[in-house]
């Protein structure tokens, strides 16, 4: 058994104080091994760096000597020795979905993050004890005993995030005898009347379509935030989800936020904690797991998170219409698709996945990875006169995958695309998954068959409608995100990063957009740049030939409505 014991001694400085203990040590050196990233997170974390003063002792409190062979990777020498004491502080100071936080309110902990294991001894049973005070409520999924956290092996206990603090409101719903906890941690006054009606609703039908569980229990961990945010982290047994603001949970874009991030990562539980590609299973803690399967654990689970909520009424047609208008708005003002595959582009998610990176150069697992899942969704409901859909796919993977204990391969996916629609789509998948490719064709194709029809709605941004580029406000001034290629902004030579300072030798001052449209009757602007510290004056054409950019996705249901699409769209709305 390997044992943690963590505590704190001044809550204000974010750290926690770790002690591990090892026993029945046979070897004349033990390795200890922090991982280097987390699972749902696919880029590297580099969470060594949290880590502060390193001591090893033996069992008559003796310092052993240790060296570090790696960035994460300690060895200590243990010979003669039958059990050690390694401790340390870890730097908890990140308030998200999948991070650390510890304060004066609140332990909350990643053990991904600050839990070495013994490199050789992963399956045996681990524990943490706590040291918190008496009125504090301690949330985990994992067994417990008063404040100790039990895991059968390090897996589990770094799938098992835990937080414990005075301040938690909590209530729970049961579907099929199975009990799911919410917990809200933060600011906020959650109404869970509303909440466990609508969880319960996208929960059965989730249940519904896997047709059973993953697990007897689970937690909706929610840590609320003050301002805007928005980030969940999946685990077989949890998740936890970091959103704000506080005073709009109940309501609005927020309360969807909630919704749609909740019904995301429970159908996690089934596809990528339960369900995976053949390169993390097992899981390998000290390195990236390259997939190219992203578009199936992530864009699948994107699809189906959204999808899910209108089969089960959560949503209406029109809040979904809404957020599958954000995935097609988000892929054509994306011209990355022109230059990188979905497919290489999970491969490449360990580069830059999580910030813009480089522009046009890549497009994302999550966006353009559920559109393809809409795309071969629609495609098996067409060649099999509605009577099998994507969600058969799916549930063959938990059954001959999942279950079995088995990861997928690329091939398996296809394999099984091409058993569930009894039709070679090969091509299809070749197309659009493994090569850069515009959507528009086969989006549109997709949605006639169901009886929605995608219009292309002129952006109501000046800048990007007739220019083609993107700002975002920074102050006074506005500063350049994204510049389409060909457009008269980039013709003019204006680039991402660059601060637009003035429009016609007006100063701005937060009124960018306004001064812009002011302007509207001229067939040139003239704007007064910071570029590099450097500044220029950008002269900027409409394009003569009326060209226009970043237009605004719009769907609508096709009139007149026939019989055979009402079929076909309820065929798909179905599961």
């Amino acid at each position: 058994m390997i044992k943690y014991l963590m505590y704190q001694k001044n809550p204000a400085s974010h750290y926690v104080y770790v002690d591990m203990f090892v026993d029945a040590i046979a070897q004349d050196s033990v390795q200890l091994q922090l991982p280097a990233w987390r699972p749902g997170r696919y880029e590297l974390g580099n969470f060594a760096k949290n880590i502060k003063k390193v001591d090893v002792f033996n069992e008559k409190n003796e310092v052993l000597s240790y060296h570090k062979l790696n960035k994460d990777l300690w060895e200590v020498d243990t010979k003669g020795q039958s059990s050690i004491k390694i401790t340390y502080s870890y730097y908890a100071a990140e308030l998200n979905a999948g991070a650390c936080f510890a304060d004066t309110t609140q332990i909350y902990m990643n053990p991904v993050h600050c839990c070495m294991y013994v490199v050789g001894r992963m399956n045996e049973e681990h524990r943490i004890e706590l040291t918190i005070p008496e009125n504090y409520k301690l949330v985990c999924s994992l067994k417990k005993e008063k404040n100790t956290l039990i895991a059968k092996n390090f897996d589990e206990l770094v799938d098992s995030p835990f937080v414990a603090s005075e301040k938690i409101k909590s209530d729970f719903y049961e579907i099929n005898n199975i009990k799911f906890n919410i917990h809200f941690i933060g600011e906020c006054k959650p109404d869970f009347k509303q909440i466990k009606e609508h969880f319960s609703a996208f929960t059965k039908k989730q249940i519904e379509f896997w047709k059973d569980f993953t697990t007897d229990e689970y937690h909706f961990i929610f840590q609320v935030l003050p301002f805007k945010f928005y980030h969940g982290v999946e685990h077989v047994k949890n998740t936890v989800i970091a959103i704000g603001p506080g005073y709009g949970i109940n309501s609005g874009k927020t309360y969807n936020d909630v919704l749609g991030v909740s019904c995301h990562e429970l159908f996690h539980s089934w596809n990528i904690k339960t369900i995976r590609p053949i390169e993390m299973l097992p899981y390998d803690y000290t390195k990236e797991n390259y997939a190219k399967t992203g578009y199936v654990y992530e864009g699948f689970t994107t699809y189906y998170g959204d999808k899910l909520l209108l089969s089960s009424d959560v949503f209406t047609q029109q809040q979904y219409f809404e957020t599958l208008q954000e995935r097609l708005t988000k892929h054509f003002h994306n011209y990355g698709r022109y230059n990188l595959s979905v497919a290489d582009s999970s491969w490449e998610n360990w580069l830059d996945g999580y910030v813009p990176g480089a522009p046009y150069r890549k497009t994302s697992i999550y966006d353009e990875g559920s559109l393809i899942a809409f795309m071969l969704d629609v495609k098996i409901l067409q060649a099999t006169q509605n009577k099998k859909a994507l969600r058969d796919v799916c549930v063959l993977l938990y059954e001959r995958f999942g279950k079995m204990g088995i990861g997928y391969s690329e091939e398996n996916i296809i394999e099984l695309v091409n058993e569930v629609s009894g039709k070679d789509l090969s091509t299809f998948i070749k197309s659009y998954v493994y090569s850069p490719q515009d959507f528009e064709t086969e989006l549109k194709a997709c949605f006639d068959y169901i009886g929605l029809e995608m219009l292309k709605e002129n952006n109501h941004h000046d800048c990007e409608h007739k220019f083609g580029f993107k700002i975002m406000e920074a102050g006074v001034h506005s500063k350049v995100t994204l510049v389409a290629p060909y457009s008269p902004a980039w013709k003019s030579g204006l680039f991402a990063g660059d601060d637009i300072l003035a429009v016609n030798n007006i100063i701005l001052k937060d009124n960018f957009s306004h001064w812009l449209h002011y302007f509207n009757d001229k067939d040139e602007v003239t704007f007064t740049v910071n570029s590099a510290d450097q500044l220029k004056t950008i002269v900027l054409q409409k394009d003569k030939k009326g060209n226009t950019y970043f237009f605004t996705p719009l769907l609508k249901v096709k009139e007149p409505v026939n019989e055979r699409y009402n079929v076909n769209f309820m065929a798909w709305k179905a599961l």
